[in-house]
């Protein structure tokens, strides 16, 4: 099995662990896009196993989780981008550990019509898709993905099926303060009610660099301020990545 809190070299792995909450990352280990900003590896993704979703129910079982959330790699070289994985994914969990809550946190699907209402169909207590930054930095940290397809994305599911919906974002590299409050702004309007603000840290020297440090005062500004804007719970500090407190929505 497979974790993005170990894949993408999460600093809150052990706390989350503790409190009975993991991220698993299915589909595989490779990702079919290259973004600038993360750990996960890029390349041509490895078939679908079919008995994965099984083996994700069993494990959330076997480690007694409360909360699971359940990522992927993005793959693009699917017609659904892995949609129906993930339904299967959610129904096997709720078949080995019912007392658990779930989580997706999904690609956008590259603009699928379907994919959205399967996800739907699956009905995961909360639906969580990243926006991770503002819409002038997509180009630079986000190849292949688009601001306006990621807010789709997050209004249809939440306006259609009443899932909580929820994203996160990374700051230091080099947006604006009013950038970030019209991100802000955008989430509260399509009503998502969680959101998770966190320090950009660089993997590796292949990877964006860092444009600044936020200092700590600064994220409880921001967390003010998403708040402010309408959106109910926010997570706001330097070590906060998207899978943090998931269980406290």
């Amino acid at each position: 099995m497979n974790t993005v809190c170990q894949a993408a070299n999460c600093p809150n792995r052990g706390e989350c662990f503790n409190r009975g909450t993991a991220t698993f990352l299915i589909m595989g280990p490779v990702c079919s896009r290259n973004c600038t900003f993360c750990d996960i590896q890029g390349g041509k993704p490895h078939p679908l196993d079919p008995t994965e979703p099984q083996r994700v129910g069993l494990m959330a079982a076997e480690l007694k989780l409360k909360h699971v959330v359940v990522t992927s790699v993005t793959r693009d070289d699917l017609p659904d981008g892995g949609a129906d994985h993930f339904a299967r994914t959610v129904a096997e969990i709720r078949r080995a550990i019912p007392s658990a809550t779930v989580e997706l946190l999904t690609p956008d699907f590259r603009g699928s019509t379907e994919a959205p209402d399967i996800i739907i169909a699956a009905a995961p207590d909360v639906f969580n898709h990243n926006v991770e930054t503002v819409p002038r930095l997509y180009k630079i940290v986000r190849p292949g993905a688009d601001y306006q397809r990621s807010l789709a994305l997050l209004d249809y599911i939440g306006r259609t099926s009443g899932i909580p919906t929820k994203s996160g974002l990374m700051v230091g590299l080099g947006e604006t303060p009013e950038e970030l409050q019209a991100v802000f702004e955008d989430l509260a309007r399509i009503g998502v009610v969680m959101l998770t603000i966190g320090q950009y840290l660089r993997p590796s020297m292949k990877h964006q660099p860092v444009f600044r440090y936020v200092t700590p005062e600064e994220f409880d500004v921001f967390g003010k301020a998403a708040e402010a804007a309408g959106i109910k719970r926010v997570f706001s500090a330097p070590l906060v990545r998207s899978s943090y407190m998931a269980e406290a929505l």
